[in-house]
């Protein structure tokens, strides 16, 4: 039933023009993944994997194909739908923070509550968001006054504080030294496994894949192969 699936993808497809050609990024790409599911998604350069992150972040919209998002209906959205779901029900986690340099901490997380049009309790819910990732002592922190590791944790309250249906971490220790980037994958998953919310990991690290329930490998806009890695549902070895 698609209603056991938070993401449900039937042949979609994404076709970019730059002038009379036409590039086919997704040639008919059919997933599923369950509510509070891990799941990584990898590729080489140019597999579609950056592709299929923004049609399933609603970033942007497939050429075809059916996509349906928490039970909505994804493809046939405006622009300004898109940025209402998005706003509701995705959370993401980039490799280079994308933190509002002069913001502190603790304004840097209340953003999503700004676009959704939250007013009431806004600063209450970046605090506990933040207190979530171990920043409760961070809040007026400007980016520059902390370590890529509390940026990333707080790109990552940032992607929590709406409580999203699901979060999209795109090489999330991409930019961080090993020590670290072990310390942001058990932060995520932890809180997969506290919150239930479905996290779906764009890398290219295999250390990183393998530490997900399954992987879905892209090749040239293809679906070329699933692995499963053994570990639970959410974020469980």
């Amino acid at each position: 039933m698609s209603e056991d699936y938070v993401i449900l993808t039937e042949d979609m497809t994404k076709v970019y023009k730059m002038g009379a050609v036409e590039v086919h990024a997704l040639r008919g790409v059919s997933i599923k993944i369950e509510r509070g599911e891990v799941v990584a998604i990898m590729g080489p350069s140019g597999s579609g994997k950056s592709t299929l992150m923004n049609m399933l972040g609603c970033l942007d919209r497939p050429s075809g194909g059916r996509y349906l998002l928490d039970g909505e209906v994804v493809e046939n959205l405006t622009d300004d739908q898109l940025a209402d779901i998005r706003n509701r029900k995705v959370g993401f986690v980039f490799q280079s923070f994308n933190l509002l340099p002069r913001a502190t901490a603790l304004s840097n997380v209340e953003l999503p509550l700004r676009y959704s049009g939250i007013h009431e309790g806004r600063k209450e819910l970046a605090r506990q968001a933040l207190e979530s990732v171990g920043l409760g002592d961070r809040m007026t922190h400007r980016p520059t006054e902390l370590s890529g590791g509390q940026q990333q944790r707080v790109a990552i309250a940032r992607a929590l504080v709406n409580d999203p249906a699901i979060v999209m971490a795109d090489e999330p220790t991409g930019n961080l030294d090993s020590k670290v980037g072990k310390e942001i994958m058990e932060l995520l998953l932890t809180l997969n496994r506290e919150r239930g919310t479905t996290l779906i990991i764009i890398t290219h690290d295999p250390v990183v894949a393998s530490q997900t329930r399954r992987t879905i490998q892209l090749y040239d806009g293809l679906v070329t192969n699933e692995v499963h890695n053994g570990n639970g549902k959410k974020g469980q070895a």
